[in-house]
């Protein structure tokens, strides 16, 4: 079995990372940088069914079927990730913890199996990183400086990174 593990430590506290990664106008934020997807019909609730909904691509239809699985606020969340119709259900499970002065937020997406599976995490891999090391770390600092201007998230806009635009101070 294949899977996708991934630790980074960022310099702000979990409280506010959990915000960043189940605040359902805030994760198209950071998933944008990957090209993911925005959430439809998410809470940090277990049992709640929902979907990502991105550009649908040769082979994809766009949409990944969810459903929370288990919620400890602020230091776990559980989810089924379906990403075809009738596709092989993988898990994916964020951990966030305090270290030092920041948090350790550990992103873990397992249940991938045979060949297909082998490239497929090795896809999603790659841009999983990409979300967590250049999109998450841009949305948890404009918190920090009260530049995340939510309405266009809501309207679906903004070159380069949908949803995030950078105000002046």
């Amino acid at each position: 079995m294949t899977e996708i593990h991934i630790v980074c430590d960022y310099p702000h506290p979990p409280a506010k990372v959990w915000r960043a990664v189940t605040d359902p106008d805030l994760i198209p934020l950071w998933t944008a940088t990957g090209q993911g997807g925005r959430p439809v019909g998410f809470a940090p609730v277990p049992g709640t069914r929902f979907q990502f909904v991105a550009k649908p691509r040769p082979g994809w239809r766009g949409i990944v079927d969810c459903e929370v699985l288990e919620v400890r606020e602020p230091s776990l969340l559980r989810f089924s990730w379906t990403g075809d119709e009738g596709g092989k259900t993988t898990h994916v499970t964020y951990r966030i913890e305090p270290r030092g002065d920041g948090t350790r937020f550990t992103f873990d997406h397992t249940g991938f199996t045979g060949p297909g599976g082998f490239v497929l995490a090795k896809l999603l891999g790659s841009v999983r990183k990409k979300m967590l090391t250049v999109g998450l770390p841009a949305v948890l600092d404009d918190l920090d400086h009260g530049h995340v201007d939510l309405s266009l998230v809501r309207r679906g806009s903004a070159p380069g990174m949908p949803g995030l635009r950078v105000r002046k101070p």
